[in-house]
């Protein structure tokens, strides 16, 4: 059974690191011979010829990247420097640069390295010493990933062109409220914004209509701004787990929206339900003070047509009961397969 279990629990693994590695990639036992102007410290295959892995070769230093090459992996290295010139080959044609657990800091980043990538369309630069975003001048950038670095500010602008941009993942950083004030102004298609694990106060601003998915557990948020979640006439998924929210802090109404499929709230210090909308799919909201059961919460008006469309509820850690909803509830939340208590 053993060599089974361990499979499972590869496949498991492989699984959660997608989560925030997903590019495309091609294992050393598969890539094949290596092209002649590749870095001797590199893998260029002929079968793929477009692709440079540099993956886990406790490499320093970014190597010169030869003319041709659109995918670029320098993920699991000591790099600590990018110098000027290493790009040169590729300004106009490079597309994915991976750069993931490494040791960069702003100040070993030199002109002329990143700031002249006017193609690319994926920086991953997860996992290093950042202290500010690195951002190319590339219109087509579309996915931003610089997760866990120790990045503090975000100066206004800095997106302001990037038209094609749809995720953002900011995670695990030490972002206040003030810091991304302008940050998001500008963006059309963001469509993803993860800033989970930050030093968030408030709900970041600027943020497009276009956004669907809206991710800032384990921040300082004390409230909602009234009014907030009616721009986001897209918004589907908002989790806020792990903050400071009180009842005072919740506008009424504020997250009856018709848009939103699942609301997480879990791990506050709400002591009542929030008025949602009947659309709601999922809320969760486990581990607050919650200590009464409100009916209209969830339902204004009851009838054949008009009910919750809720299908999963938690309430367990809180001050209520099965025994706290009243006998109509059923009426209203009809659809509901699972309402935790416990």
């Amino acid at each position: 059974m053993f060599p089974l279990r361990a499979a499972l629990l590869a496949v498991l693994v492989s699984v959660a690191l997608c989560q925030d590695y997903d590019y495309e990639y091609q294992p050393r036992s598969m890539l094949g011979p290596s092209g002649p102007n590749c870095d001797q410290e590199c893998d260029c295959p002929i079968n793929f010829p477009t692709a440079m892995y540099c993956d886990s070769r406790k490499l320093k230093a970014v190597p010169i990247v030869p003319t041709g090459i659109k995918y670029l992996y320098l993920q699991n290295n000591q790099i600590e420097e990018i110098k000027a010139g290493v790009f040169d080959n590729v300004t106009d044609e490079l597309r994915w640069l991976v750069l993931d657990n490494n040791q960069i800091t702003n100040a070993k980043i030199e002109k002329g390295t990143i700031d002249k990538l006017t193609a690319l369309e994926k920086l991953f630069f997860s996992n290093n010493n950042l202290t500010e975003p690195v951002i190319p001048p590339s219109k087509f950038l579309d996915e931003l990933k610089m997760m866990h670095n120790q990045i503090s500010k975000f100066p206004a602008g800095l997106l302001s062109d990037k038209d094609n941009l749809t995720s953002i993942y900011l995670q695990h950083n030490r972002l206040t409220t003030d810091a991304i004030g302008g940050a998001f102004k500008g963006l059309k298609k963001l469509t993803s914004l993860d800033m989970s694990h930050n030093k968030l106060k408030k709900l970041p601003a600027g943020v497009p209509s276009s956004l669907q998915i809206l991710y800032v557990d384990f921040n300082d948020i004390d409230s909602i701004g009234a009014g907030y979640l009616s721009k986001l006439t897209a918004l589907r998924y908002l989790r806020i787990a792990h903050n400071k929210l009180v009842d005072s802090g919740i506008p009424a109404g504020v997250f009856n929206v018709t848009s939103l499929v699942e609301l997480d709230l879990s791990f506050n210090k709400l002591q009542s339900i929030p008025e949602i909308n009947e659309h709601l799919e999922q809320l969760y909201l486990q581990a607050n003070e919650i200590n009464k059961f409100e009916l209209t919460s969830f339902c204004k008006l009851v009838t054949t047509v008009s009910f919750s469309h809720l299908k999963h509820l938690r309430l367990d850690a809180n001050q209520i009961t099965h025994d706290s909803m009243p006998p109509e509830y059923f009426n209203c939340l009809r659809q509901a397969s699972e309402i935790l208590f416990e």
